[in-house]
């Protein structure tokens, strides 16, 4: 019992995944260039990550969006004809549009060729609106440009400008960045001119910049598969084959050498086939299916009964097992000796341990197919190389066994304990389903009423008062199973005051919203819409709700509506149901009392759920601009709107003045709580000077 601990801890760390934010697949840059007389050229230069394009400025209406570059008028100079596209572009015909459609991938060159009049220095500005696209997803982006020209016969070469380098440094909250982007008057993110860098380093700069929170991302993944993979070895299925494989090897141990290769050959062999199986996974799912398995109640309810299903087979009501001809295949195969034996003794094991491992690969699965598309190769990876590593550790060094603790009774404990933990994350998936689609099933003091009794179930087990199928006598408690039953009752402990209304900070990200707590409703909390600080009552406020008390809307025109009227500024919350970095948020940094008066005192607070399944009224259908398409439920038509800011993640922060324009940089999961009160804080500042105009 002395692991149950330890396999408890790294069990509930499968379960910790990152959400990163998905940053800008496009990096600009502006060069000019002097032609001959009083002639030059403005050049644009954009680089696109890999599995994106955008699409050309030239082909027929009626399809996606074009690319438009918009020159701000001036006397200072004047264009000549329209911008080349020295780059070809890729031509296809588009079967969703049915016409053809120009785009470019990897990199593109347009320039625009003007004539100068001014005879002192000045600038050239604009934007650019363009469109960029990955498989089914697409969003809309408009930079500004600025270009310094030197005036007639004097026009001088521009070092290149890098646009999604500053908005990386936003986007990461560099204090610097966003003083700087405070001060300007529109939402675009523009070049930093004080960058002594070169273009090659700005642009290795930037790739470092936007890949970062998705290495972040997938090493927290990789790392808690791996995690799993130690905790399936510490399983009754697992454990005793670990000498009884390694004496598989010392049959040839005439030759050392070749032993060791062999076990070599036998540890790859395991990572090899978990690895294909996460590929598959990977291959048959695709990357865009996170969205559905994330929100739809018929995935949700399904990986719910997974998780309970695998629970019962861990509590030993019945085993998880492949056929047997697999197995007996395998192992014929294996006596063969040699590579191809390794290899197959080490499907075998897979084979064999599949009721203990399926579970837990199972339940990694679940998660990691949330993710992008190589995250179930990652997990599986991870998972396989825990896995494997004391197999080839023991076979290689077989002394070492004799230091392996002894199988027991406490290998089903460990088992035992991870179907309660099991039946606990079930219940994640039920909720989510509950509150994307508002059936009010399972409000969150029954959620916490189930981990309250689970947690104590566990401990009375781990006292020995309760006895499964497969467990042994417990004559006496030992002092590791005491102190581990005392965790499991200090768990339901602090769990217990989040039955009347406590917040529980820790598991926020786990848990159903406090709207979603009748109790602290029939106390008269948060769950109520008072209109006195609001224009008038906000729609869909019967099953929508903010946290913390605050009044605000969930509908964008609404919100537009009274902002204009009351003059102040709007906080827009790209939030959903299924969001666990939204709860974290409203529970760590929403309630810091800096922020939350600012929230209550200076702003329109509006809550968009991107998940909602809530069918809109025809009247409030929106025709999309990205995809053409209708939006016809709540999610859906703020899932779209929220891509106009270049963004698909949540949480998202756009803070807007009464016009509905950026007042500065969007701002996506921070917990730091002084950067995110400094991020209100200068947004109303901002909105502050524009009224003063």
């Amino acid at each position: 019992m002395r692991r149950i601990l330890i396999c408890l801890s790294l069990f509930l760390a499968t379960s910790t995944l990152l959400h990163a934010q998905i940053a800008n697949p496009t990096q600009w840059t502006y060069t000019v260039k002097k032609t001959k007389g009083n002639k030059a050229e403005l050049v644009f230069e954009v680089n696109i990550k890999d599995g994106w394009h955008v699409y050309s400025q030239y082909f027929e209406e009626g399809g996606p969006n074009r690319m438009v570059i918009n020159f701000t008028k001036s006397d200072d100079y004047k264009l000549i004809g329209k911008a080349k596209e020295i780059t070809a572009p890729h031509k296809e015909m588009d079967q969703l549009f049915k016409i053809e459609v120009q785009y470019f991938t990897g990199k593109a060159k347009i320039v625009q060729p003007i004539e100068i009049s001014s005879t002192k220095a000045f600038k050239i500005k604009g934007n650019i609106d363009y469109q960029v696209c990955q498989d089914e997803r697409c969003a809309m982006f408009n930079p500004d440009f600025e270009f310094t020209i030197d005036g007639k016969d004097a026009p001088k070469d521009q070092g290149s400008v890098d646009q999604s380098e500053k908005k990386n440094d936003i986007q990461n909250h560099n204090p610097e960045a966003i003083e700087k982007e405070t001060t300007s008057q529109t939402a675009t993110i523009k070049a930093d001119s004080s960058s002594k860098l070169t273009a090659k380093e700005k642009q290795a700069k930037n790739e470092t910049s936007s890949t970062s929170s998705e290495k972040k991302n997938g090493w927290a993944l990789f790392f808690a598969s791996f995690i799993a993979g130690l905790v399936a070895l510490l399983t009754p299925c697992v454990f005793p084959m670990i000498p009884m494989t390694v004496s598989f090897f010392m049959k040839e141990n005439i030759n050392k050498a070749k032993v060791r290769f062999q076990a070599l050959v036998f540890g790859f062999s395991i990572i090899f086939i978990y690895t294909v199986i996460g590929t598959i996974v990977a291959i048959t799912l695709g990357p865009t299916i996170g969205n559905y398995l994330s929100t739809h109640w018929l995935p949700n309810l399904l990986f719910f009964a997974i998780f309970l299903f695998f629970a019962a087979s861990f509590f030993g009501l019945f085993e998880i097992t492949l056929p047997s001809w697999l197995a007996n295949t395998a192992d014929q195969q294996a006596e063969k000796g040699g590579i191809l034996g390794s290899f197959f003794m080490a499907l075998t094991l897979v084979v064999v341990s599949f009721s203990c491992t399926g579970p837990i690969v199972g339940s990694i699965l679940v998660e990691s197919s949330k993710g992008q598309l190589i995250s179930p190769i990652i997990s599986m990876f991870g998972f396989a190389l825990a896995f494997a590593l004391p197999f080839s550790i023991f076979a290689y060094f077989p002394f070492m066994l004799k230091k392996l603790p002894k199988s027991g009774g406490w290998l089903n404990s460990v088992k035992v304990v991870l179907g309660f933990v099991e039946v606990a994350f079930s219940l994640k998936f039920f909720s989510v389903a509950d509150q994307t689609y508002h059936w009010n099933l399972l409000s969150r003091e029954i959620y916490l009423s189930i981990w309250i009794v689970l947690s104590i179930l566990m401990g009375i087990y781990l006292l020995g008062k309760i006895k499964f199928a497969h467990d042994s006598d417990v004559k006496y408690v030992s002092v590791p199973r005491l102190f581990y039953a005392i965790l499991a009752f200090s768990f339901a402990v602090y769990l217990a005051p989040g039955l009347m209304g406590a917040p529980l900070k820790a598991l926020s990200g786990y848990l159903p919203p406090m709207s979603h707590d009748s109790f602290a409703a029939q106390s008269g909390s948060n769950l109520s819409h008072p209109t006195s600080m609001l224009c008038d009552k906000p729609k869909y406020s019967d099953f929508l709700h903010l946290p913390h008390g605050l009044e605000g809307y969930f509908d964008y025109d609404q919100a537009l509506s009274c902002a204009k009227k009351l003059n102040k500024p709007i906080f827009i919350d790209f939030t959903g149901h299924g969001c666990v970095n939204c709860r974290e948020m409203e529970a760590r940094v929403w309630s810091a009392p800096q922020v939350l008066s600012r929230l209550k005192e200076n702003f329109i607070v509006t809550a968009l759920y991107v998940d909602d399944k809530t069918e809109l009224p025809e009247s409030d259908w929106v025709r999309s601009k990205n995809d053409g398409k209708l939006k016809t439920s709540l999610g859906k038509k703020y899932a779209d709107f929220e891509i106009q800011f270049g963004e698909i993640a949540q949480p998202y922060y756009v803070l807007l003045d009464t016009e509905g324009k950026i007042l500065v940089p969007p701002m996506g999961f921070n917990r730091n709580i002084d950067q995110f009160t400094a991020f209100l804080d200068n947004a109303l500042a901002e909105f502050n000077r524009r009224t003063k105009k």
